[in-house]
Parts: C-alpha cells; sequence; structure tokens
C-alpha cells in the first residue's frame, strides 16, 4: 500500500509535493476508509484530487506513472533519454535535477524508495527499509563523465563482490538499479519485493482515452477477473446487463497486416512469427445480454452508450479491487458517469475493498455536499502559485477557522476559499483586440 507520494521539479511542479494515504485522527467512516497495517499505520483507501484545469492534478498521477515505468521499462541503451520536462517557468529549475519519492508497504514490510534523475541519467537512488529500526539497502549513485553506476549496500546486505559488480554492469547510467536487477539473474529478497510492488500492486494510468473495456474482457476471457462479479456490479448500477457474452472468431490474416503491424506497429518477433505459422487472426465480440420483462436481447457492445461502455470497465476495475490488493491511479474519475454513479462506484470500492487504493483527479464536486460519505482527509486540491507552480493540499490542512464539522465544504470550494478553482474573467470576448 501506498503511505506517502512526493514529486518534485517535475512538469508543473516545482518545489516538493506531498500526497499522503495516512489518515489523520478522526474516526469518522473509519471502518470504509482506513486500514490498519501490522505496523500500526492507518492508511487511508483513497484520495480524490480536485482543482482547475492546467492546475497540475494530472501531474501527480503522471509523475506516478514515470516512476513506475523508471523501474519496470529499463532502457537497453544509455544513449536513450527520459520522455519528460522538468519545470520551465524559471531559469534553475530546468538545469537542476528531478526527485520523486515513494513510502509503501509490501509484504507487511515497509519502504521507502527515492530516485533523482535528469532528461539523461539517474543521478542518485536509494532504497531503505523498516523492520524495528530503519536500514538502507542500498545507495546508487553515477559517475556522469564515466556514465557509470556505483552501488553501495547497507551494512545488513551481505553480497560479495562478484553480486555487486553483475548488478552495476546491468544497471546503465539511465537505469534504475530495480531496472537493472530485473535484467540480472540474481537474488536479493528486498529488491524482489519492491519490483513485485510496482508490477502487481500499483496499476499504469487509467485515461479517459483508456480502452477499459479490452482490457476488462481479456481478463474475463483469461479469467483473472469473475465474469459473475462484474455481471453483478452491473446489476445493481441498474444497467439491465443479466450476461456478458465473449465470441472469439478465427479468420484469414488479411493481405498486408503483417507487414503493417511489423512496420508501423513493430510488433515483437516472436508475434509476428506465430500469426504466421497460424496463418488465421482471431478476433473478439462483446455483447451484453439485457433481461426486460423475463425477455433476454443481445445487444453489440458497440451499440451501448458511452455510459455502459465506461463503466463496464470500471467494473471490471471494481471486481479487480475487491478481489486483490492492488491500486490504481484514474485520471476525471468522473468521465461519461453519472453523478450518483461516480458515487455508487466509490461507496462500492469503500464498502468492499480490503487493502486495494484509488487515487484519481476529479472535477465531480456532488461527493463535497455530504459529509457523510467522505472524510476530509481523502480530498486534495492542486492550486497554481503566483510563479504558476503547482501546490499539493489537502482539505484537512484547513484549520477550524475556514472548515467546520457542520460546513458545506461544496459551498466552500465553490466559492474559492480552500482554493483550487479557475480564476475566470467576464464572458465578453473583444474581437477588435489584436493582442
Amino acid at each position: 500500500m501506498i503511505i506517502n507520494f512526493s514529486v518534485q521539479n517535475f512538469g508543473s511542479i516545482k518545489d516538493k509535493q506531498i500526497l499522503s494515504f495516512e489518515a489523520d485522527k478522526s474516526t469518522h467512516l473509519e471502518d470504509y476508509y482506513v486500514i490498519k497495517t501490522s505496523s500500526e499505520l492507518r492508511l487511508l483507501k483513497l484520495a480524490l484530487i480536485y482543482g482547475a484545469n492546467a492546475s497540475g492534478k494530472t501531474t501527480i498521477l503522471k509523475a506516478l506513472e514515470f516512476l513506475r515505468d523508471l523501474v519496470l521499462e529499463p532502457a537497453k541503451k544509455k544513449t536513450e533519454s527520459f520522455d519528460f520536462s522538468p519545470f520551465l517557468f524559471d531559469s534553475k529549475s530546468p538545469n537542476q535535477n528531478s526527485i520523486i519519492s515513494i513510502d509503501f508497504i509490501q509484504s507487511e514490510t515497509r519502504y521507502f524508495y527515492e530516485v533523482e534523475f535528469n532528461k539523461s541519467s539517474i543521478t542518485r537512488e536509494l532504497l531503505n527499509v523498516y523492520n524495528t529500526t530503519k536500514s538502507n539497502v542500498f545507495t546508487r549513485t553515477t559517475d556522469l563523465e564515466k556514465q557509470f553506476t556505483e552501488i553501495t549496500f547497507g551494512s545488513k546486505v551481505k553480497k560479495d563482490k562478484t553480486f555487486k559488480k553483475t548488478l552495476e554492469s546491468n544497471t546503465l547510467w539511465n537505469n534504475t538499479v530495480l531496472g537493472g536487477f530485473i535484467k540480472t539473474n540474481i537474488e536479493l529478497k528486498e529488491l524482489k519485493d519492491v519490483v513485485d510492488w510496482f508490477e502487481h500492486y500499483l496499476n499504469p494510468l487509467i485515461f479517459t482515452r483508456t480502452e477499459l473495456d479490452s482490457y476488462v474482457t481479456s481478463r474475463i476471457d483469461n479469467s483473472s477477473i469473475n465474469k459473475n462479479i462484474v455481471v453483478n456490479i452491473l446489476k445493481k448500477a441498474d444497467f439491465n446487463i443479466s450476461n456478458i457474452i465473449i465470441n472469439e472468431e478465427e479468420n484469414d490474416i488479411p493481405e498486408g497486416f503483417l507487414e503493417f503491424i511489423e512496420k508501423q506497429l513493430k510488433a515483437p518477433q516472436e508475434r509476428l512469427n506465430e500469426l504466421k505459422s497460424k496463418g488465421k487472426i482471431t478476433s473478439v465480440n462483446l455483447e451484453f445480454e439485457h433481461t426486460v420483462n423475463e425477455q433476454k436481447y443481445k445487444l453489440p457492445f458497440d451499440l451501448e452508450s458511452e455510459g455502459t461502455k465506461r463503466y463496464y470497465g470500471f467494473a471490471g476495475l471494481l471486481s479487480l479491487l475487491i478481489q486483490n490488493s492492488i491500486a490504481f491511479p484514474i485520471d476525471e474519475l468522473e468521465a461519461s458517469l453519472h453523478p450518483e454513479l461516480y458515487i455508487h462506484f466509490l461507496l462500492s470500492f469503500l464498502i468492499n475493498s480490503k487493502h486495494s487504493q484509488i487515487i484519481a483527479t476529479t472535477h465531480n464536486r456532488e461527493i463535497l455536499t455530504n459529509k457523510d460519505i467522505f472524510r476530509n482527509d481523502v480530498i486534495w486540491f492542486t492550486d497554481k502559485s503566483d510563479f504558476s507552480s503547482t501546490e499539493l493540499y489537502s482539505l484537512s490542512d484547513f484549520d477550524s477557522t475556514v472548515i467546520r464539522d457542520t460546513s458545506n465544504i461544496f459551498n466552500a470550494y465553490k466559492a474559492g476559499k480552500l482554493g483550487g478553482v479557475p480564476n475566470l474573467g467576464d464572458y465578453y470576448i473583444d474581437l477588435n483586440n489584436e493582442n
């Protein structure tokens, strides 16, 4: 589970900003929002980030995604550069390193991981583990002139020189040590734990354009998502869907198709060889069965409403969140969802999940009208400073002079008392202004 996440000099973020999943002292809705760990931490299942457009909400999620990619998709060549921008609206930040860190729990063990980097290399990296006390697993530095990685293991990590040299030689200057570990046939429990956390707990960022339906359908097809649970979730959301029907068809490979996916999509050679030997391509057809007045009707997925399509994807996510211990970052959670359905999804997650987390950006303010269904410490805001950098803060940061237990948070947010809203001008457009 995520405890804290911080980012500095990344996109619109200049100074260090911290998103925390540690619950405050409030016991409000404790049974639904708070997970108690073996180390006596109280961690939240949910973080919702509000803010005006271009205030940096999505940048927080992109930084988390960037960190995941750094670990799980190490560069193959030392000449490859990183696809990100530091803060650009001052003279110093573009030439300074960026820093991302994350504090998390894996296999009941607490880890702290931090990486410092620029466009071409990882300059510093460290991993600490908390057992009875904090201890260092490794610290990494980079000789930028030689483009060489140097790794120092903590005193409690007993590994010989061969292990160290093997890992260093596989950790290019633009790879993390964790990425180097993935490419190396060596064993160290702490490194494996952390890599497993990034691979299995922290999922890729879900954008509004992410094709969740394909993802969920493939997971239902290979039985990693229980179809009956998804159908049950859709029924409870009042979609009148009584069954999900997945049919696979094999057709001849169209002329020029193999050449297209080889040159344009750069498909792996083994996949191309498999298609060539098979001579067929498999297509998946998805239909929903609707029961109306005790009669069953099949409707192709393409004919369903955009809201139904979107919620089918979310039903699959909800199934995974309930049955596993995982985290999903989601951009614009409310996209294509009715406000009531949005709240239904969140409450279903909070009531049924045990050890999963959601971190999401949103513009949906309706949840703020009802303090019976949210806690202050799960609500976050992004705002732009006077220097156009992103500032991140929690609703629980406000003292009682701004927010009282009886306050209508929605009205306070709408009135701009909490920040995170656009500072709009009037509606008049001057067509004669040439500037």
